[in-house]
């Protein structure tokens, strides 16, 4: 793999960050893969995402979902352009080929066995840490 992103936070505009970016990658030619982990991955697993404090107003989400739709970040709700689906962009990002993985730790800490979307895929510590040890390049979250 050529990068590998850490998403850790249960924030919106995190989520949109890395697998916008991690998109960018693959569309430019790279192996790139997405670990969720800790908040992030418990709001995957039923829980809610929550915007950073400077994004949270209604008229900075409407811009964000509008603008990365324009850019082609499949984020926008398919019902109304002004609102955010984060499983919308999920699958977006799988359907472009980026694997998405859960961290074995923090689903096992969290409890959910059969509870994360379909388009994230269950790994155990072994499998996760040969992805690590063979990425170029481990970035921490955008």
């Amino acid at each position: 793999m050529d990068m590998f992103f850490i998403c850790k936070d249960a924030l919106e505009d995190s989520v949109i960050g890395n697998l916008g970016m991690a998109m960018e990658a693959k569309k430019e030619g790279y192996d790139v893969g997405v670990l969720f982990t800790e908040e992030a991955l418990a709001a995957f697993g039923g829980g809610s995402f929550r915007w950073s404090p400077l994004f949270e107003n209604r008229d900075t989400v409407i811009k964000i979902s509008r603008n990365a739709t324009g850019m082609r970040i499949q984020v926008a709700s398919e019902k109304d352009d002004r609102w955010t689906d984060i499983s919308r962009l999920l699958k977006a990002a799988n359907e472009a080929g980026v694997k998405l993985m859960a961290c074995p730790i923090w689903s096992q800490i969290l409890d959910l066995n059969g509870k994360i979307p379909p388009e994230i895929t269950a790994t155990d510590a072994t499998t996760l840490f040969k992805e690590m040890i063979n990425a170029k390049k481990i970035i921490g979250g955008v």
